[in-house]
């Protein structure tokens, strides 16, 4: 399997080996997977937001592909509730806790999916 340096994704790589990884006339459904704004992989399409995926091997194993966009907002209202309810602590994926104004700067660190940086948690009026 291919693998991108850190920084860096590889969309194309990440479908073409979930291909290889299933089973003749299985399924999957790619989460994550979407480019709906240009990749930084070498298998990209520069500009376009697309990635270069082998259909010819999907075909050959039978395979199906599921897609679909996640009930995100019905979700996070729910796992708000239960956070403001205490009984879900998701604390333990947040690697930075920053005030407001470090913001762009979180971002960029994160946008490059640089080494420790998980989840950001961002906190208004905090002094730096």
């Amino acid at each position: 399997m291919q693998q991108c340096p850190q920084g860096h994704e590889d969309n194309a790589a990440t479908l073409n080996d979930l291909v290889q990884s299933v089973r003749f006339s299985g399924a999957s459904a790619p989460s994550g997977s979407n480019v709906p704004r240009p990749p930084a992989g070498p298998a990209s399409c520069p500009g376009k937001g697309k990635a270069r995926f082998e259909v010819g091997g999907l075909c050959f194993k039978g395979q199906h592909v599921g897609t679909g966009r996640a009930r995100s907002s019905a979700t996070n209202r729910h796992l708000r509730s239960l956070i403001a309810q205490d009984k879900v602590k998701p604390s333990w994926i947040v690697s930075h806790d920053l005030p407001l104004d470090q913001a762009p700067e979180a971002c960029k660190h994160f946008d490059a999916r640089e080494e420790g940086w998980a989840k950001v948690v961002l906190h208004p009026g905090q002094a730096a």
